[in-house]
């Protein structure tokens, strides 16, 4: 999570109602800045503002909560370092998933930055809502249609799918919020019992 800004940028307008690309990306640009420096306990709404340039309420009208601004940078820098594998293998393609992304929750300012959002989220509305409604669904939609794919190879039933994306998240979550993200040996077998599916 590195980005050019480092000081206090000058302040930039919005276009109306629509996102100015420029201004955005300076939010975006700053708000990586801030989780790498200080996690997501020391990364506020205020300081993206003045490292930005922007006004609080144009990131609120475009990011409403904390937690939607630290997602929509969790979402890019995911993105450009978890490839998604279509292996045509069930088995295959989880294992090389969730071994590249354990190895980006462990690397990247994000993974740590999630784990305090999660913490968040167990006292906070406002947290709980974005992490369940706004959080979960995008971010597990990969796995989701890995599994769908599986199913229609006949390697698990379709009416199982959301189950094993429960027991996906849980399993991943687990190791990341004790810190066994480097259990990589472990994996194939681990997806194979969520699979259903014997591993060799």
């Amino acid at each position: 999570m590195t980005s050019s800004i480092k000081s206090v940028a000058k302040p930039r307008k919005s276009v109306g109602a629509r996102r100015n690309p420029e201004a955005e990306a300076a939010v975006l640009a700053a708000a990586r800045d801030l989780v790498s420096e200080k996690g997501y306990t020391g990364f506020s709404v205020e300081e993206v503002a003045r490292r930005a340039g922007s006004g609080k309420t144009t990131i609120y009208r475009w990011y409403p909560t904390k937690a939607d601004l630290f997602i929509a940078i969790y979402t890019a820098e995911r993105h450009a370092s978890v490839p998604v594998p279509d292996t045509g293998d069930l088995l295959d393609d989880l294992e090389q998933y969730t071994i590249s992304l354990w190895r980006f929750w462990a690397s990247n300012p994000a993974g740590a930055a999630l784990k305090s959002l999660i913490a968040e989220a167990q006292g906070t509305t406002e947290a709980l809502e974005a992490l369940r409604h706004r959080f979960l669904p995008a971010r597990t939609a990969d796995v989701r249609q890995m599994l769908k794919k599986g199913a229609e190879r006949d390697q698990i039933r379709e009416e199982d799918v959301d189950d094993k994306v429960s027991l996906w998240v849980g399993l991943s979550w687990l190791k990341l919020l004790v810190n066994e993200l480097d259990q990589e040996s472990s994996v194939r077998r681990l997806m194979a019992q969520i699979a259903g599916i014997r591993s060799t």
